[in-house]
């Protein structure tokens, strides 16, 4: 007999992402003069980075190799930024720059996809509801824009248009401004009917879409995905070599101590091994990908 889904609450979401680096001070110039994070005044032997005083991703220098491809882990970790003006000074800047980058229209957000020195995936968007929606189904993935046209969602973005947003005295190198969070990050998972399973039917996100087998869609309160899954590295394939480059662990925050205990119950029932520390809940997915459950810290809705 199959159990009602249970849905994690609508205001939860992701937090800091923490990633093994082979070059602290490498990986250091590249996330704050690069995608423009902020070092914060953490002293741990780990490099702290956000955006005015939220904490986003978290390097742990000591890696012996970069990202091993074809295992399971990080496909990319998502930066959102506030506006359309935001993203052209990150896509600006990394132009100056002369880091290879790949600004991509996908209708409903438009974002830009580069990689650290490491192989580690990153995408930083904005959201641009006013431009379309994304659509998964049967089994498809599109996106419809504002005028009913069905699009790929992987156009080039309308750079004239998108610079225009740019206003006169902005400074490319200024860092990512206040309201810049974790908006959701992409797992390579071995199998995605067991990775459902693990987030969708013991944490509690909402299923928002399967596409051509491969690929799957999480979220709460309606987001188009706080997750995403797929299986692009291989299906069944391992986990990330030790002592190679990649996610250490992400965060998967929840507004109250009552709404981590709820997530806790499930993953109880589940069988899920948890392991308490540091006002959070650690455990493991089928696809030896590691996450931690906390309650979001105050002003980090």
């Amino acid at each position: 007999m199959e159990t009602e889904h249970q849905s994690i609450a609508p205001t939860s979401g992701v937090g800091a992402v923490h990633l093994e680096v082979t070059d602290g001070p490498r990986a250091l110039r590249f996330y704050r003069d690069y995608v423009g994070l902020a070092q914060l005044p953490v002293d741990d032997g780990a490099i702290h980075l956000g955006a005015a005083g939220r904490e986003l991703v978290v390097l742990h220098p000591g890696a012996s190799a970069p990202v091993e491809p074809h295992h399971t882990g990080l496909y990319h970790l998502a930066i959102v930024v506030p506006d359309k003006r935001e993203l052209a000074r990150v896509i600006g800047r990394l132009e100056a720059l002369r880091w290879p980058q790949y600004p991509t229209d996908h209708v409903m957000t438009k974002a830009n996809y580069i990689w650290d020195p490491d192989g580690n995936g990153i995408e930083i968007y904005t959201e641009s509801p006013e431009d379309g929606t994304w659509s998964m189904q049967g089994g498809d993935y599109f996106a419809v824009d504002a005028q009913g046209r069905h699009r790929s969602g992987r156009d080039p973005i309308d750079m004239e248009e998108l610079f225009s947003h740019i206003k006169e005295g902005d400074n490319l190198a200024d860092p990512l401004p206040a309201g810049t969070r974790m908006g959701h990050v992409h797992l390579h998972v071995r199998d995605i009917d067991e990775a459902l399973r693990f987030y969708a039917d013991l944490v509690g996100f909402d299923l928002m879409g399967v596409a051509m087998g491969s690929m799957a869609f999480v979220s709460a309160g309606g987001y188009h995905h706080h997750l995403g899954l797929n299986i692009w590295a291989g299906r069944g394939v391992p986990p990330r070599p030790e002592g190679s480059s990649g996610l250490r662990h992400f965060t998967i925050e929840v507004p109250t101590e009552r709404d981590l205990e709820e997530v806790v119950e499930r993953l109880d029932r589940g069988e899920v091994k948890l392991t308490e520390g540091d006002g959070a809940f650690a455990a493991v997915d089928p696809s030896a990908n590691h996450v931690r459950i906390a309650v979001r810290a105050p002003g980090g809705a």
